[in-house]
This record gives structure tokens, C-alpha cells and sequence, in this order.
């Protein structure tokens, strides 16, 4: 490890994150009453980590066509208000029933 490149890269890495953490604190002071910010800024999480998430599940078994399987039976067990762990096994079991069909053919 070159420590004249590490410790660069950590203090930047380390300046970024406190900025990111510090940033809203000093910028609102006062408690949001906007309705409208208030429910923006609560589904941030949730935006984020679909964006981070959805795509890379297209590329997790190694064929589109087994992931859009896994995909579609999520979806619409998600829609339907089945519980995580359930979506969860039914896509995986989805996945696994569509390349062993794919095998077959």
C-alpha cells in the first residue's frame, strides 16, 4: 500500500462523508413543516436504494429472461401485499424453475 496516495484518498473520502452528515443540520435549523418536504425527503431511502438495487437484479443470474421471471412473480406478489420473505422465496423459486426449464429446451 502507497501511503502517499492512501492518505489523500481517506481524507477526502472522510471530508466528503462529514460534509454529507453536517450539511442539513447547518442548512435547517428549524424543524420542516412542509408536508410536501417532509414526505419528499421520507422516501429518499427508499428511492435510493430501488435505484442501487433494481438494476443489478437483471444481471444476477446471468440470463435476462430468468430475471425477468424472478422479476414478474416479485412485482406482482409485492402487489398483492405478500410479506417480504415471501416474494423474496417465490422470486428466487421463479428463477430457479425458469433455467431449469431453459435447460430442458
Amino acid at each position: 500500500m502507497k501511503w502517499n496516495l492512501f492518505l489523500p484518498y481517506l481524507l477526502v473520502t472522510a471530508g466528503v462523508t462529514y460534509l454529507i452528515r453536517m450539511l442539513p443540520l447547518t442548512v435547517f435549523r428549524r424543524e420542516i413543516k412542509s408536508r410536501f418536504v417532509r414526505s419528499f425527503l421520507a422516501y429518499i431511502p427508499y428511492a435510493v436504494l430501488g435505484a442501487m438495487t433494481f438494476p443489478d437484479v437483471f444481471y444476477s443470474t446471468g440470463d435476462m429472461r430468468t430475471a425477468v421471471c424472478g422479476v414478474a412473480v416479485a412485482v406482482l406478489l409485492a402487489w398483492r401485499g405478500r410479506s417480504l420473505l415471501t416474494v423474496a422465496v417465490a422470486a428466487c423459486c421463479a428463477v430457479a424453475l425458469a433455467q431449469g426449464f431453459l435447460l430442458l429446451i
